[in-house]
């Protein structure tokens, strides 16, 4: 078509008008973007010229063509048809649509009148709508176009103004609008503030019509204004003016003049003045409903979409190509997909617009696949849930649109050159398709274009280079979104598209904040203070044909984006300022026919937009069933083709990476892609979640450390990235469970044992931190650079050499910790060390975007914008430290990302940061980073307590990240040692102890409040400078916070005692042992050692040597638990310091316990088993040794064991005696190596033949003994009772040597290493056997027996009380040191002693054994009554049966202090005298009997019984006397195990007591009760005179000062308090300023008696309210209180999610508040709502309603659990849990909506509680948990665990739900019923949708175990002690509540 001639004046275009009809003209295709309503019919230009343009021939065949039209049209016209007809009159142009008519008038501004609207061959729906708004437009009435999202009503809306030449004020409404865009804004023009008219003040004034675009986006209180202007077109402006109708105004023209009506400000609204508005129906649309006042203004018509036929029809012209079926099979599609029904499956409309464009591509591409097209338009796979992709697959097969696999994509762009000539801005762009090139022209970019793969920084893969060829095409017809998760490269492929066609790019980051104005137009001050609009970088690239990056469109407002729909579908823009951009085309064509210059039209403030001009978005997906984050809704459908960016193939995401780092390890590369890849296809919510953290742009950070650093463990680059330690426990696991799928071993770090390492070193210009080494800045500002008190411990130095390599790769950090771990002080520590300057910026919620980057203010009337710390570090190259950046909403601090992606950031001045100088070059009003800046970014962990945004989770993939955990105990111990130098040792491990469990306690979910090291170095400092308060006081400097919250407390005051902080205890609870006289010493008589020479008496003894024979060694698992050590003494002083309990069956008996070094051990014996623990360590391990043991042939074996600990150098191995087989083992306790010694029987002995039991009579049963005192020298002694050899087994030179006896034994005591005391059978005689120290001396063989003979002493009557002959106990194998002796014995002293002890002596002292040879004296304790062996009857046996002694004789001599410690059984103690009559003695498992030489004292020591006792009582009774055994621990204690494992520590050594009781109360400090006097010193500035007692008073008045009376306080001279110069102190009764100490507990009785009866009687009546009997109450307190704490911890969790979602926004143009920094401006103009206010936020109309969660429980209530109820109560723990859920959610039905089932052998689905009936009281919650009981009692055996899952799952995935939760409580013995855990896992993840996890009860073997190991990680729990059951539970609630939150 050629170019027509400039158009004719409008006279002259009447007369050429004759009658004519719109018809079609063969055409070129409109140019892209072109389509008005999204129907591309064809341009029509209306001209006479056109029309009556040719010859005679020209007008006969258009003739010709008019008639047989209607013949050859389908079914020819309606009679009903309208037609548009122009006519020309004598009274001017008129319009007839139909039979309406309209005369036309010549507009005034005619730039202002649309154009290009019109299209040729009008369908007769728009035609129709058109008449109807012309019938409106005669009534004068305004209408409202109301219909589905899509640029069809506006279109409608400009046809019918161009047809009818009224010009247009175009206003799109967004939830920014305020009044003043719409009446009047003011504006400073020299210095004085002038009104200036609005789009409606305009359009009523001059005549115009107003369109309003979008009434559902504004806000509520802003279209009120406009009410009266439309009913009664009157409006009171601010300026003064009155607006008035034209009828009013023309009846008071008559009566008065025009200048006296201006003078009355009086103005005519124009008869011609419409509205036009558009919207969409609230609902189903998203938006506020109309104001009924509003809405009864307006007359509406309902615009659908264009009729099925008109559309296919026009769909056929534009596709001609295409195969005219695949035309309708999309256009039904796309109908179906608006339909009501899809509309109930809440599927969004298809954007039936967008057709067109879809239809031109097709018909440039025939062989494209319509299913893939169908993707770009409506990109079902991204946005919809499984349903929702499910129903539309099912509608693509419907229609046969399913031919995406067999039709061909393009594969890549070949080559892309400009084109020459006309089509500047256009270039050629060759596609590979199959084998076929197809070369087509797009729009291009101003700057030079470059071919494809040309790019140095672009790695091109086949998908991305598909996906640029796919984005190629759509650039063709319409703007483009890309959809990908973070970091999958979205911005560099954009990037990459830009330069292939030679755009510049204008990134715009979208926050969610951002409002119309930020994306359009902002207002600044000129110099000279005028108010100017700027234009938005959006605007500017419009103009001047950039490539606009919109990135994050799904964080912006649809309301706010709503103002670019009109620029996305016609390319037309209405600024704030009244400027008006047209497209390209129109701009021409206005051009032409008014005839005006383009100077003329930017007069006119028109502009052009550039025909290159394009936008692309880049979005994440959104989440679907999400509330907040499904922001892909019909209306940004119609606005973008869509591409999804798929995570990249394994093998194309290692070519990028090993091509971008050519460097890194190739296996680490596969590993790391084997584990990402694993977690991206998995379908659990948890691993989608974690394989986001991993995204390309991650994987490329790890690799790039990876090949600076080779060594590095992957597994830590994973867990950092992941930033593993503050995950969900649930995530945390599945994490771990998928790097040990993946082979990734997290290795510990050699060097973490070093310390030495981790130094940091500055030399020579060097920093040296660990063995990563950078240079020393040298900054111009060195006041910027911090100095920071910082004491050095490991961790710390580990996250500053972590982060130092990430600094010197050029990387931005972010450290996440939990508060006061010291982030702050790293940072300010590692720049001090890096001399680098810092900016830094403390964030907070109502940090904005504006005040991240400048902060406005006036100076003489101008806006001057101040730099924020942000940009002065871009500027000057410093650090920008960022704090508290969780505390900033996301979608602030999200402007951060373009920053550190691609350098830019465009400010609110309109200044712009770009990322180099080259960069600067080209644009002016930049500012170049510089290439120092870097950003440090410090935040909370995300979730509870701290509920911050979650930082890390948007926007934690462009940095890199470390998380900063509290010290390890060590690293904190060396650092609280420098902060408290002078705190002693034993307080600080306490802290350190106390707070690490505390700390653990936090991170499982217990307690909500992170404890962290802020707080132990507060306490620290605190004790070293006020040392004489006692911990317990100091800590309470934290605590006292919780001090209100009573399950709290418990919790805290529990793990304080358990470490041995005795908070709460008073100085006066000291409980010590009563102490007893022991009687007299006596000197009984003398041992004398017969050593004469004569044969008969010195026995010699052959001894022979062997090897001992080994065998093994056979490896155990040594497995470790955790092991609850509890300090004693928290509430009261004893001699007891600490207690455990091995974690032992309850059915094991300990047989023995050692002790060596530091460590304990101990023996069991059924099983056989030895358990190791450190004296102060947390953990027990344990080796079982059942397998060991040779069975002997016995039917009831019952062993016995003995322990002994061997020394250097054979520390932590032992060797195990048993006695009845002489089984000799050796373990060695590192290694878990298991040796079996063999020694060489003696002769056997012929077997006993006796029916009676084997417990029958003590001789039957003779075992072997070993004697162990010299153990740690690696020798030991084994015998046999009733034999006479002697086996000493030398486990380090690995002999036994034999010695042959004379005589049978009894018993052995290892008196001295070469003397040994021997007691022969039946005669008790005593021998002392002398060997040669050494074995392998010469005289080998010889040993020598001597006979004792004891001698009583000779009363001098010549009678001698005989000695009675007694077999000793024990006898020490040391001596007691001189003054021990000497104070024992009552002289001074000094001989070789040993201590002697027997049944009938507290204890024997034998002066010269065995030494001496002269007589030894024998001094002795007598008792007044000996000890009876056995026990007595007792409440667990009865009375005994048994008269055997017990193989364990508990007696313990501790030399150092002096004491004998034996533990007897209660009947043994003389109870009556340690307690008073009437208190009864407690009971105990037996006492400690201390025999204390020293001091003479006698105590016993009640030791508390065992919680669980085997019930094999016998087998104990043979074991021990007592409960107990016992061993020395040091060298002023014992330990005690009694036989069901409970280990207690004894402090029984004077001196040590009182060392620790010293310690204890400077622990609790010196608050002795006394009044605190507060002093005041005051200088009084007068002079000493000289002292003097002064005047008596004899009134006694108090006086203060004054230097006369005495008695005073505060004076001078006089006898006093708290003055000076007096001769002495006088207290004359006056307070000196005191304050009283008001004892908190002197609360009357009476008051506590009766606060007490009013809670019961409070009780009995909510008892009575609800029918509950007090049996039935008490019962359920049982269930109720053992679930008590996690109730509270869950609730509390619950409370504070639903007060961060009811947190309050900021609501903007306010009348009050606080000014809001984007209206200064506004302000200064002198508008009104310029404020901004928190308040609660409103969800948006017609967003989804929130839906609650959705629970199932499902318990096991099979006979199982109550048969096996009574082993390890697994009924019972069940029902607590049941009881958990109903307490903890209750009340809280509206977010949580729950039921509980049951299934047992009677079936799957027993209902206990359903979800619209909650128990509401203690009484109906009973009533579930007796419903539970009785079933599993009474119901059939079976299983149906595996159909409940299923039944449960299938079920809620049905409900409407946020999210759906299963929780399966069953045993783990599926396997009994043949269920395969394959099976059951399959069940548990059998839909996405629903989150199941599933908690077995711990089994028998490692059922459980084995089940945990297939099931998915995070998803199963195994709960071994039923306890954990409810804490499992809270684990899943809670990391499903914050997963939402």
């Amino acid at each position: 078509m050629t170019r027509p001639p400039p158009a004719p004046s409008p006279q002259r275009h009447q007369r050429l008008c004759g009658e004519f009809r719109l018809r079609s003209l063969p055409v070129s295709p409109a140019p892209v973007g072109r389509s008005s309503h999204g129907i591309h019919f064809y341009r029509f230009r209306m001209h006479a010229r056109i029309l009556l343009k040719g010859t005679a021939a020209a007008v006969a065949a258009r003739r010709i063509r008019h008639i047989i039209r209607p013949v050859i049209s389908k079914e020819g016209w309606n009679c009903s048809a309208h037609e548009v007809k122009l006519l020309n009159t004598s009274s001017g142009d008129t319009v007839k649509i139909g039979d309406i008519l309209y005369q036309l008038k010549t507009p005034k501004s005619p730039e202002l009148v649309p154009v290009n609207h019109i299209t040729e061959a009008l369908p007769q729906t728009i035609t129709q709508h058109l008449r109807w708004i012309m019938q409106k437009d005669l009534l004068g009435q305004d209408v409202f176009l109301i219909g589905p999202p899509g640029p069809l009503r506006r279109s409608i809306a400009m046809q019918y103004l161009e047809l009818t030449k009224r010009e247009v004020e175009y206003v799109a409404l967004s939830r920014d609008t305020t009044e003043t865009d719409l009446k009047q804004r003011r504006e400073i023009r020299s210095g004085t503030a002038f009104y200036i008219d609005q789009c409606a003040v305009r359009a009523a004034t001059e005549g115009r019509i107003l369109v309003l675009e979008g009434l559902e986006k504004a806000e509520r209180n802003v279209l009120p204004v406009l009410n009266n202007l439309l009913e009664n077109r009157e409006m009171q402006l601010e300026d003064g003016r009155f607006l008035m109708s034209s009828q009013r105004y023309d009846k008071l023209l008559e009566e008065h003049t025009k200048e006296e009506l201006d003078a009355w400000k009086i103005v005519r609204v124009s008869e011609d003045f419409r509205v036009i508005a558009l919207g969409l129906p609230v609902p189903p649309y998203k938006g506020n409903p109309l104001d009924p006042p509003l809405r009864s203004r307006f007359q509406a018509r309902d615009i659908y979409y264009l009729p099925f036929k008109d559309q296919l029809e026009h769909l056929y012209t534009i596709g001609q190509n295409v195969p005219p079926e695949r035309v309708s099979q999309l256009l039904s599609c796309a109908t179906t997909l608006c339909s009501q029904e899809s509309a109930s499956l809440s599927l969004p409309d298809f954007p039936v617009d967008n057709l067109p464009s879809a239809l031109t591509l097709l018909n440039l591409f025939p062989m494209l696949s319509a299913e893939q097209l169908f993707q770009r338009l409506y990109p079902y796979e991204a946005m919809l849930g499984k349903e929702g992709r499910t129903a539309v697959k099912g509608m693509l097969s419907r229609f046969e649109l399913t031919d995406g696999n067999n039709k061909p994509a393009p594969t890549a762009v070949v080559n892309i050159e400009p084109v020459s000539g006309d089509h500047t801005g256009q270039a050629a762009v060759t596609l590979k398709i199959t084998d076929k090139n197809v070369t087509f022209q797009v729009p291009s970019g101003t700057r030079l274009i470059h071919p494809p793969n040309s790019s140095t920084t672009f790695i091109s893969t086949p998908t991305h280079s598909r996906l640029l060829a796919e984005m190629t095409q759509s650039h063709f017809v319409k703007d483009i979104c890309l959809i990908g998760a973070k970091g999958c490269g979205k911005s560099v492929i954009a990037r990459e598209f830009a330069e292939m066609l030679g755009y510049s790019i204008e990134p715009i980051m979208l926050y969610q904040d951002m409002t119309a104005r930020d994306l359009l137009q902002q207002r600044y001050t000129l110099p000279n203070g005028d108010t100017a609009w700027r234009a938005s970088p959006l605007v500017t690239a419009a103009q001047e044909g950039k490539l606009v990056l919109l990135d994050g469109i799904h964080r912006v407002n649809l309301g706010t984006l709503a103002v670019l729909s009109r620029l996305l579908h016609d390319r037309e823009l209405a600024l704030y300022d009244g400027t008006r951009l047209l497209r390209w085309d129109r701009y021409q064509t206005l051009k032409e026919e008014l005839q005006l210059s383009d100077q003329d039209l930017q007069d006119r403030s028109i502009f052009p937009i550039h025909p290159s001009f394009r936008i692309i978005a880049l979005a994440e997906p959104p989440q679907v069933g999400s509330i907040k984050q499904q922001w892909l809704g019909p209306e940004i459908l119609t606005m973008f083709f869509f591409h999804t960016i798929k995570p990249l193939a394994k093998a194309e995401e290692t070519s990028v990476i090993q091509t971008m780092i050519p460097s890194v390890p190739k296996e680490a590369v596969e590993q790391l892609l084997h584990l990402t890849h694993s977690l991206r296809k998995s379908n659990d919510p948890t691993a989608l979640s974690l394989a986001s953290s991993l995204s390309t742009r991650q994987l490329l950070r790890i690799c790039r450390r990876l090949s600076q650093y080779p060594q590095e463990n992957i597994a830590h680059a994973v867990n950092k990235a992941c930033l593993s330690r503050f995950l969900p426990s649930l995530a945390r696991s599945s994490l771990q469970k998928s790097l040990t799928n993946c082979s990734i071993e997290e290795q510990p770090d050699p060097r973490a044992e070093q310390d030495q390492h981790y130094t940091c070193t500055v030399k020579d210009g060097l920093l040296t931190i660990g063995n990563v080494s950078a240079p020393v800045y040298v900054p111009d500002e060195k006041m910027k650079i911090p100095d920071v008190l910082f004491y050095e411990n490991v961790q710390h130095m580990t996250v500053m050499q972590d982060m130092l390599k990430d600094f010197l790769l050029g990387e931005h950090l972010l450290l996440v910790g939990n508060q006061g771990v010291g982030k702050n002080k790293i940072v300010d520590r590692f720049l001090h060390l890096l001399n680098r300057p810092r900016e830094y910026l403390q964030l907070h919620r109502d940090t904005t975007v504006q005040t991240l980057t400048l902060q406005p203010s006036v100076r003489d009337g101008i806006i001057v914008y101040e730099d924020s710390p942000l940009v002065k570090a871009v500027k000057m190259g410093h650090i920008l430290v960022i704090d508290e950046a969780d505390k900033a909403p996301t979608n602030v601090t999200c402007i951060l990302k373009t920053l550190v992606e691609s350098g830019e950031m465009i400010l609110a001045d309109g200044r712009r940061i770009v990322s180099g100088p080259s960069e600067a070059s080209w644009r002016s009003n930049v500012i170049s980073m510089h290439p120092d800046f870097r950003m440090i970014v410090l935040a909370n962990r995300p979730g509870f307590p701290f509920l911050g945004n979650d930082f890390f989770g948007a926007l934690g993939d462009i940095f890199s990240c470390h998380a900063v955990d509290n010290p390890k105990p060590q690293a904190e111990f060396a650092m609280l040692k420098q902060y408290g130098p002078d705190v002693p040792d034993a307080i600080l491990q306490k802290l350190v102890a106390a707070f690490g469990e505390l700390r653990n306690m936090a991170d499982q979910g217990t307690i909500t409040y992170p404890y962290s090291t802020r707080e132990v170095v507060n306490i620290v400092k605190h004790l070293q400078k006020f040392p004489d308060e006692g911990l317990a006081n100091v800590v309470r400097n934290v605590f006292d916070f919780d001090s209100y919250n009573k399950d709290m407390r418990e919790v805290l005051i529990g793990a304080l005692h358990k470490h041995g902080i005795p908070i709460g205890a008073k100085p006066t609870s000291v409980h010590l042992a009563k102490e007893l006289p022991l009687p007299d010493c006596k000197m009984a008589g003398y041992w004398t050692i017969n050593q004469e020479g004569n044969a008969r008496r010195k026995l010699l003894c052959p001894t022979e040597s062997h090897q001992i024979d080994i065998k093994g060694p056979v490896f155990l698992r040594i497995q470790s638990y955790p092991c609850e050590r509890h300090e004693s003494r928290s509430m009261s002083f004893t001699e007891e310091q600490a207690n455990w309990q091995i974690p032992m069956n309850e059915v094991n008996i300990v047989s023995d316990v050692t002790t060596a070094n530091d460590w304990i051990y101990v023996a069991t014996c059924n099983p056989v088993s030895l358990y190791a623990m450190k004296k102060k360590g947390d953990s027990v391990q344990c080796i079982e040794l059942n397998d060991i043991f040779p069975r002997t042939i016995r039917s009831v074996w019952q062993p016995f064991l003995s322990v002994a600990a061997l020394g250097n150098p054979l520390q932590s191995q032992l060797v195990l005696h048993e006695e009845q087989g002489n089984t000799l083992l050796h373990l060695d306790m590192v290694t878990g190596a298991v040796r079996r010694l063999v020694l060489p029987q003696d002769k056997p002995e012929e077997p006993v033949r006796k029916t009676s039991n084997w417990w029958g009579n003590k001789e039957s049963q003779s075992g072997y003994k070993m004697c162990k005192e010299f153990a740690h020298k690696n020798w030991l002694l084994i015998y046999k009772e009733n034999g006479s050899q002697l086996d000493v087994v030398d486990v380090l030179e690995g002999q036994i040597h034999t010695i042959s006896l004379p005589i049978t034994l009894k018993a052995v005591f290892l008196v001295a290493e070469d003397r040994w005391l021997l007691v022969e059978n039946q005669t008790d005689r005593k021998f002392l056997l002398t060997k040669p120290m050494h074995m392998c001396a010469e005289d080998t063989g010889v040993c020598q027996l001597h006979a004792i003979t004891e001698d009583a002493v000779n009363t001098g009557f010549g009678t001698s009380s005989g000695m009675e002959t007694s077999t000793p106990q024990e006898v020490s194998s040391d001596q007691l040191p001189n003054e021990n002796l000497s104070s024992a014995l009552g002289q001074k002293i000094i001989s070789p002693n040993r201590i002697f002890c027997d049944t009938n002596t507290y204890a024997n002292v034998i002066v010269g054994f065995p030494d001496l040879m002269s007589p030894n004296e024998v001094y002795t304790f007598k008792r007044p009554s000996p000890i009876t062996e056995g026990r007595g009857p007792d409440m667990f046996f009865g009375s005994s049966k048994r008269t055997g002694p017990a193989k364990r004789l508990n007696c313990v001599c501790l030399l150092d202090t002096n004491q004998v410690v034996r533990a007897l059984p209660p009947t043994q103690v003389p109870l009556a005298e340690i307690y008073p009559k009437d208190v009864t003695p407690p009971m105990t498992a037996g006492y400690l009997e201390v025999t204390d030489l020293n001091s003479k004292k006698l105590k016993y020591i009640p030791v508390p019984r065992s919680s669980s006792m085997s019930p094999y009582t016998v087998w104990i009774s043979k074991v021990s006397d007592t409960d107990i055994v016992m061993a020395p621990l040091g060298s002023g204690g014992v330990v005690t195990v009694d036989t069901g494992g409970y280990v207690r520590l004894w402090e029984t050594g004077l001196d040590n007591l009182q060392r620790s009781l010293l310690e204890w109360r400077s622990m609790i400090g010196s608050e002795d009760g006394r009044p605190v006097q507060i002093t005041i010193q005051r200088d009084s500035g007068l002079d000493v005179s000289s002292p003097k007692h002064g005047k008596i008073d004899t009134k006694n008045a108090p006086h203060v000062g004054g230097n006369q009376w005495a008695g005073g306080t505060g004076g001078r001279d006089t006898a006093g308090l708290g003055g000076k110069g007096g001769p002495y102190r006088l207290d004359a009764g006056h307070k000196v300023y005191q304050i009283s100490q008001v004892e908190k507990d002197a609360v009357p009785d009476e008051v506590k008696r009766a606060s007490q009866e009013m809670a019961e009687k409070a009780f009995k009546q909510r008892l009575k309210e609800i029918d509950m009997s007090e049996y039935d109450a008490a019962t359920y307190s049982r269930f109720s209180e053992a679930v008590k704490r996690q109730v509270h911890s869950l609730r509390i969790i619950l409370d504070s999610l639903q007060a961060k979602g009811k947190e309050r926004q900021w609501l903007r143009n306010q009348a009050l508040g606080e000014l809001d920094d984007a209206k200064i401006i506004d302000g200064l103009t002198g508008e009104k709502a310029i404020y901004k206010r928190r308040g609660e936020q409103e969800p948006e109309l017609g967003s989804p309603q929130e839906k609650a969660k959705r629970l199932r429980l499902l318990v096991d209530v099979s006979g199982s659990m109550y048969r096996f109820n009574g082993v390890d109560g697994r009924l019972e723990r069940s029902m607590e849990a049941v009881c958990m859920v109903m307490e903890a959610l209750e009340s809280y039905e509206h977010k949580f909506k729950y039921d509980i089932m049951g299934h047992s052998g009677d079936g799957f689905d027993i209902e206990l509680v359903r979800c619209d009936r909650v128990p509401k009281n203690n009484k109906e919650r009973l009533k579930v948990l007796k419903t539970m009981h009785a079933h599993s009692q009474f119901c059939m055996s079976g299983d149906y665990t595996l159909e409940g899952t299923e039944h449960a799952i299938k079920e809620l995935a049905r409900e409407e739900a946020d999210e759906h939760f299963v929780i399966v409580l069953s045993d783990a013995n599926l396997e009994r019923y043949g269920i395969r855990p394959d099976r059951f896992a399959c069940a548990l993840t059998s839909n996405p949708q629903v989150n199941g996890f599933a908690i077995f009860i711990g089994s028998l073997g490692d059922q459980a175990d084995r089940l945990q190991r297939t099931l998915p990680a995070g998803r199963s729990f195994v709960a071994m002690d039923t306890k954990q059951i409810p804490q499992i539970l809270q684990q899943i609630f809670t990391s499903t509540m914050l997963s939402s939150a």
